[in-house]
């Protein structure tokens, strides 16, 4: 009967790679951890300015008045309207959204506004290509 010897050295990892590797996990969670307590610090700081109801005013503002310029150039351009009705409609839900209270809803509004807004200047885009 023949004996098989299996060197367990060369298929398991030395014991202490295996430490090094725990040791550079650890260091990992550990910067993780002090990271996200700052990075909340921080985001804690500047978001009271970033609420402030002017930023959304005068953001709204910028939007209304390059929205009409740019759809309003492109329907005179190339006289597609859906441009024009689907950027419209995002204005008019980023409008909305000065009115509603600061939470989930008010974020749900603007996301949809701001995403029909850009999906009405790429339609713009590819209108005025063609």
């Amino acid at each position: 009967m023949a004996v098989v010897a299996i060197n367990t050295a060369s298929t398991q990892p030395p014991r202490g790679r295996l430490d090094r590797i725990a040791i550079a996990l650890s260091a990992l969670c550990l910067a993780h951890c002090l990271a996200s307590a700052v990075v909340l610090a921080l985001f804690a700081s500047f978001a009271g300015p970033l609420l402030d109801d002017r930023v959304h005013e005068v953001g709204l503002g910028i939007a209304v008045i390059l929205g009409a310029v740019a759809l309003g150039r492109g329907l005179r351009t190339h006289g597609q309207r859906l441009p024009l009705v689907v950027g419209s409609a995002g204005l008019v839900l980023m409008a909305l959204d000065i009115l509603l209270p600061h939470g989930p809803g008010e974020v749900g509004v603007t996301v949809a506004g701001v995403t029909l807004l850009a999906i009405g200047h790429i339609l713009n885009q590819r209108a005025a290509r063609a």
